[in-house]
């Protein structure tokens, strides 16, 4: 195995300043150090250049005045003064400097009133190791045992790594930047959250189990979200009519982290592993929707009338639409493309695929394609994943 910097990141350097943003121990600084070799690094993590610029701001255009048109700059931990950025947007303006601003929280820069540079500053996300990252590396039954946040996948004892990453979350993201008023209670609502990744997201029974307000319910999920650890997938809707509306499922964006805050570190159970599968490859697709301009819009979809014959995920680009649904069964059968089945009267669907984890590609009477994982790893990579 080799070290953390070594793997090759599939994100791309912008051209212009840009936010990226992603799980703490994602790789942000180490891709940044590779990609940005001779900037200005401005690390707000270390505790002496965090308090002084807290103090003075303007600490910030100074120490970037002998810099000339074009240079990089580099913000980490961008989120931990949101008003470096309004320094950030005059520099861009004034002396065309470009910046990479790194954050592993989107929380404070969403408030009212903080400078989001207005349109000058892309937005990227960096997820998990992709298996096209980790090459000879990858292994699946280690991805979904242990996950491939870097951080965790380059220790030497993983378990053990995952064990101490959920602390450094609460301790440096939490309560470091004070998210929650009650961090016992954030900290009973987390195990429960992981035991809804992959499902629809029921606030109300969240707040019944954690033991906490359905308000309150409702604000840690936006923490989650915004903390990148998690997201919610809209279900598709054909026709916009509110009391028809159904909730989004949650899924975490890593499935060690899942496994570490259920404190469920073990071998991997029979129960798991169809929902740490499933969010994996949502994982997946998200990591490659930008670089690969893999869909413009990504959903669930269900049936009206609330039949189970639901797809898993649901790509629109353009007026096209592309269903995937993805099983851990090594094994085909018919049953595993009954969401596929159903969903094939929407309209301009240009393929139907079951990413499973058997050995043999086939398509079905329906023309539903059945993809080994490697298939599917391969056409995320070379940007063919639709017809």
């Amino acid at each position: 195995m080799v070290s953390n910097a070594m793997y090759p990141r599939i994100l791309k350097r912008p051209a212009g300043s840009f936010f990226l943003f992603g799980l703490r121990g994602a790789g942000k600084s180490t891709w940044a150090r590779a990609a940005f070799g001779g900037a200005r690094r401005v690390d707000l993590l270390d505790e002496g250049v965090h308090h002084a610029l807290l103090a003075d701001p303007s600490l910030f255009a100074a120490e970037l005045a002998g810099l000339r048109r074009g240079q990089w700059v580099v913000v980490d931990e961008v989120q931990r003064i949101p008003g470096l950025l309004n320094e950030a947007h005059r520099l861009i303006e004034e002396r065309g400097l470009r910046f990479a601003l790194l954050g592993s929280s989107a929380r404070k820069l969403k408030t009212a009133g903080t400078n989001l540079l207005a349109g000058r500053a892309v937005w990227k996300t960096m997820f998990p190791l992709a298996p096209e990252e980790l090459g000879d590396d990858f292994s699946l039954e280690e991805v979904l045992v242990h996950g491939s946040v870097p951080l965790v996948w380059s220790a030497a004892d993983k378990r053990k790594a995952l064990e101490a990453y959920v602390q450094l979350y609460l301790r440096e993201e939490i309560r470091a930047e004070a998210l929650v008023r009650n961090l016992p209670g954030f900290v009973r609502f987390l195990p429960v959250a992981a035991l809804f990744h992959g499902q629809v997201v029921n606030v109300s029974g969240i707040a019944r189990d954690a033991g906490t307000a359905r308000t309150t319910v409702a604000g840690y999920l936006d923490i989650l979200e915004d903390t990148l650890l998690a997201t919610r997938l809209p279900a598709y809707e054909a026709r916009l009519r509110v009391r028809e509306r159904k909730h989004p499922k949650l899924y975490w964006v890593d499935p060690g982290l899942v496994r570490a805050v259920k404190r469920q570190l073990g071998p991997l159970a029979a129960e798991e592993r169809g929902a740490l599968f499933e969010g994996w490859v949502f994982t997946l697709l998200r990591t490659y929707a930008e670089e690969r301009e893999l869909y413009d819009e990504i959903f669930y979809w269900s049936p009206p009338g609330g039949s189970a014959a639901e797809v898993d995920f649901l790509l629109r680009r353009g007026r096209e639409f592309l269903a995937i649904e993805a099983k851990s069964s090594p094994r085909f059968s018919s049953a595993l493309t009954s969401g596929l089945r159903a969903v094939s009267g929407l309209g301009r669907l240009v393929r139907r695929i079951l990413v499973f984890t058997g050995p043999r590609a086939l398509t079905t009477a329906e023309g539903i394609e059945v993809w080994p994982v490697r298939r599917f790893l391969d056409a995320l990579a070379a940007g063919e994943l639709w017809p």
